[in-house]
């Protein structure tokens, strides 16, 4: 088991760490919208769903895996009403290889956060 850490993504904001390789697999702890510096991104779910991503890049990275990689996806949104906005980001990202995927609304995510995502990716 090993430790996933990097200045490239946002230090975990409690107990936790941004994620754990565990044989071939990495499993990301969820990533909000906060820029590595560990400021909120500004503006609205678009922006924030693109800063989630840029955060998982990194944390995948680090365990030596990727995007292309990932296995299971899941996305916590504050609002069922962004889903179509999210989605579209989302296909930016997944536009070839498609990953299982589950999608929740949530009452409320941390730093009042409009997307959160976690994953499960193979190492390379």
């Amino acid at each position: 088991m090993e430790i996933i850490q990097t200045s490239k993504a946002p230090a975990a904001i409690g107990p936790y760490s941004q994620g754990m390789a565990v044989n071939n697999l990495v499993f990301t702890s969820g990533q909000i919208p906060l820029r590595p510096d560990g400021e909120m991104m500004e503006g609205g779910v678009r922006e924030q769903t693109h800063q989630v991503f840029a955060n998982l890049q990194a944390v995948l990275e680090q365990a030596g895996s990727s995007l292309e990689q990932v296995v299971k996806a899941t996305v916590f949104i504050k609002d069922m009403n962004d889903f179509s906005e999210i989605n579209d980001v989302y296909g930016e990202y997944f536009h070839t290889h498609k990953p299982a995927r589950s999608c929740v609304e949530v009452a409320r995510l941390p730093k009042d956060a409009l997307i959160e995502i976690e994953c499960v990716a193979l190492t390379k």
